[in-house]
């Protein structure tokens, strides 16, 4: 047997660790290592990278909520090994949603973990971290806890399921607590506020801060057919979908909160009496359920917040969404409250009904607080608009 140079053997070796490495690099690339891609990047000016391995696809694009324009996108950039690449940005400290999109197919980023569900749509998350998007941010303070619980619905002939937000200390006090009722609009249901709005991460730092006193947060799902978010509950029976009793604008909603939810939420929470410990606030389809509450149940709630949303003009059917506001709108003059607080974007389809409202409050002498913001329908605005109006709460 011919005796093999030591020499040879150390630089076969050598050359066999470099193959491995470029293989190994390579290896990266490939379809059973694509959870290697990082995405997003986030860098350190808040500019974002987005990376997707997708050696087979001619396209990729991706829609973000931080581009102008309904459906917006930008394409990604393919290299030679098959990895599609953009930056963007930089961004403003915020979330961010976003997904990517095929042949006509939308997708989430499959290296990301971060996931909201809007409805029946999910995109990708990213938050760009800053002085604004603290508040939303998971910080080292005291946690609350949120419950998903089970109640029965008498008004609706259901049982049904809302989302509880404790205060922190809750579990192991005994000290009673005032209650938010907080609404979600059309297309949500009770999982919106907590997962899109994030209540809970807001409500933890503004009570660590002082800025907020601290309370019992319900949110529940405001579509009266359905008993909870879509999986959630038993499916429906076919005759409900065509019930008109259960549209968004029929008021029976508002009748179960009054008469099913809050008897609930008294009995099995630590809660404190009297309207004057009792506030509720929506966004959108939310924000009609609060302004009907407002002016048929005032005597239940001291404290209302209309986050886009206000007097809409009748559809060209002659429908409206409000009846005889002239003359509900008087049980806020007759039996007063301690805030009507009102908050709607320059660029919100809804804004010239929240114009309209702000129009019907003065005509009627009722004091009120509005907040116009830059920006449209979105839960950039609501998240912003959660974390000045709780702090009003209760004072």
């Amino acid at each position: 047997m011919k005796k093999i140079n030591k020499k040879s053997l150390q630089l076969a070796l050598l050359v066999s660790f470099l193959i491995f490495g470029i293989l190994a690099l390579r290896a990266q690339e490939a379809p059973w290592m694509r959870n290697r891609v990082v995405s997003p990047e986030l860098h350190a000016d808040n500019s974002v990278t987005f990376k997707i391995f997708s050696p087979e696809s001619d396209k990729i694009t991706i829609s973000g909520n931080w581009m102008d324009g309904w459906g917006a996108s930008e394409a990604l950039i393919k290299n030679d090994t098959g990895l599609w690449i953009l930056t963007v940005g930089p961004l403003e400290p915020e979330i961010y949603t976003y997904s990517f999109s095929s042949y006509g197919i939308r997708f989430l980023d499959p290296a990301n973990s971060l996931v909201m569900r809007d409805g029946r749509r999910h995109e990708s998350m990213l938050l760009v971290p800053g002085k604004a998007s603290s508040l939303y941010a998971v910080q080292n303070v005291p946690h609350g806890t949120l419950s998903k619980v089970w109640y029965d619905s008498p008004t609706l002939e259901l049982k049904r399921r809302m989302y509880v937000y404790t205060p922190p200390g809750y579990e192991s006090g005994t000290e009673k607590y005032p209650v938010f009722y907080l609404l979600h609009g059309g297309g949500g249901d009770e999982d919106a506020w907590s997962t899109l709005g994030r209540t809970c991460q807001i409500m933890d730092n503004l009570i660590a801060q002082g800025k907020a006193k601290p309370m019992i947060v319900v949110m529940t799902n405001g579509n009266p057919g359905d008993a909870a978010s879509p999986g959630e509950a038993p499916p429906k029976k076919e005759e409900d979908n065509m019930e008109d009793i259960f549209s968004m604008g029929s008021g029976v909603f508002e009748k179960s909160l009054v008469n099913d939810v809050i008897p609930f939420v008294d009995k099995q929470y630590r809660t404190l009496p009297g309207r004057e410990n009792k506030a509720v606030s929506g966004l959108s389809m939310g924000g009609m359920q609060t302004m009907n509450l407002a002016f048929d149940h005032t005597d239940v709630f001291d404290y209302f917040g209309v986050m886009s949303m206000g007097l809409t003009d009748p559809d060209p059917s002659g429908r409206t969404w409000f009846q005889n506001v002239d003359t509900r709108i008087k049980n806020l003059e007759t039996k007063g409250y301690k805030l009507y607080w009102i908050g709607c974007g320059t660029d919100d389809f809804l804004y010239e009904a929240a114009g309209n409202l702000v129009d019907k409050m003065k005509e009627n002498n009722l004091e009120f607080t509005y907040r116009e913001s830059s920006g449209g329908h979105s839960w950039s605005n609501w998240r912003i608009y959660l974390s000045e109006f709780a702090p009003l709460l209760f004072k």
